[in-house]
């Protein structure tokens, strides 16, 4: 028997099913609507896997979205579990780990503390991927997210970031000369809509990044688990990587990471 795991986010929802903690191929559908969208979600997903209702054994909801469902999904009973639990649970699970920062990069950013049961929402930011697409779409006329990071392959950042190497001849601490010192601090005329999306990019994932040093500091962690469609950017991976080096933590971007508020709500079921 099967228990199926559902993330209701603001403009996509994610499904995925779980049996003995294994996970089983998760899907993702767009809907403005929630319940439009979980039950699209929960179609495509026994569709796509020949499953009949009789398989599924329970279904657990979690997300902003689930407080617009009633108490049954296409005639089967649901269960609601609280996502930052979820996040936590799944951000454990996935990387394997029994204690860390849990990162959920959506439209904002979300950090909470997972160690083994024990989950605590750590706080947030409103700097996220909707800061992406908006600020894209005021400064550079794009809307689409996938153009917003082509745009910013070919992208030169020196004519956007002031940098240390900017504005010292001499090191200043520990930090590297081409580290940030003012995102958009140096945006000239020049600059081009590729430039405008690459410090976008840049200004989003090093906010994302440093917050979530600050957390694993005062929770006197060392490992930090992003989670969220966000990870899969390079330049997301690359930010993460120079933060690492320079604050000595250790970012783990596990598989499925896009799902794990979804897996996490499908594997502390019992918990709940």
């Amino acid at each position: 028997m099967m228990i199926i795991g559902i993330d209701i986010g603001g403009s996509t929802t994610k499904i995925i099913g779980t049996h003995s903690n294994r996970i089983i191929r998760p899907l993702t559908v767009e809907a403005n609507d929630p319940v439009a969208s979980a039950s699209g979600a929960m179609g495509k997903f026994i569709n796509v896997n020949k499953l009949s209702f009789s398989d599924i054994k329970k279904v657990v909801v979690t997300g902003v979205g689930a407080s617009f469902l009633d108490d049954t999904l296409l005639g089967l009973p649901i269960m609601k579990i609280n996502e930052f639990k979820a996040l936590g649970h799944g951000g454990l699970f996935l990387s394997g780990l029994k204690q860390a920062i849990i990162v959920s990069m959506g439209t904002g950013t979300a950090y909470v503390k997972a160690h083994g049961k024990c989950i605590k929402h750590l706080g947030g930011t409103g700097v996220g991927g909707g800061t992406i697409t908006g600020l894209a779409k005021n400064m550079a006329g794009l809307s689409n997210v996938d153009n917003v990071i082509e745009a910013a392959t070919k992208g030169k950042l020196e004519n956007i970031d002031l940098s240390v190497g900017d504005i010292s001849h001499t090191d200043i601490g520990n930090l590297p000369d081409n580290i940030t010192a003012s995102n958009f601090g140096k945006m000239n005329d020049q600059a081009n809509k590729n430039d405008i999306c690459k410090g976008i990019l840049n200004m989003v994932f090093q906010v994302v990044g440093m917050m979530a040093i600050f957390a694993a500091r005062t929770e006197k962690d060392n490992d930090i688990v992003l989670t969220g469609k966000l990870v899969d950017v390079s330049q997301a991976r690359k930010i993460f990587r120079e933060l690492e080096k320079l604050y000595s933590v250790k970012f783990h971007v596990p598989d499925y990471a896009a799902y794990c508020t979804a897996i996490g709500a499908g594997i502390s079921a019992g918990d709940a």
